[in-house]
């Protein structure tokens, strides 16, 4: 079982930056692949970025990409993502989530999921 625990979230006007962390329990995180995911009101849940249990590959949506980055550190059990040149059209709530060892790109291939932190930004 791994829980997952995010935190970083807040309101930062566009063209700011914050940086979400993802804190999982489990002594075998570092063969998670792991992901983060955001939903805007009315909605999909839709993937932002992924990255492997090796953290030899990563992925990205197309809307962030050069923007956004997803690192992970075993040592600490902990997932990030970087937003840099954040739009109002990144307003969400993000969630990371946790699934067996590779990339996942769509939420139904992921296992565990944390409850989410909201990200606003101003125009």
């Amino acid at each position: 079982q791994v829980q997952l625990v995010e935190s970083g979230g807040g309101l930062v006007q566009a063209g700011g930056s914050l940086r979400l962390s993802c804190a999982a329990s489990g002594r075998t995180f570092s063969r998670y692949g792991l992901g983060w995911f955001r939903q805007a009101p009315g909605k999909e849940r839709d993937i932002v970025a992924a990255i492997s249990w090796s953290d030899s590959n990563t992925y990205y949506a197309d809307s962030v990409k050069g923007r956004f980055t997803i690192s992970r550190d075993n040592a600490k059990n902990t997932v990030y993502l970087q937003m840099t040149s954040l739009k109002p059209d990144d307003t969400a709530v993000y969630y990371c989530a946790a699934r067996d060892y590779g990339l996942g790109y769509t939420d139904s291939e992921y296992k565990y999921w944390g409850q989410g932190t909201q990200v606003t930004v101003s125009s």
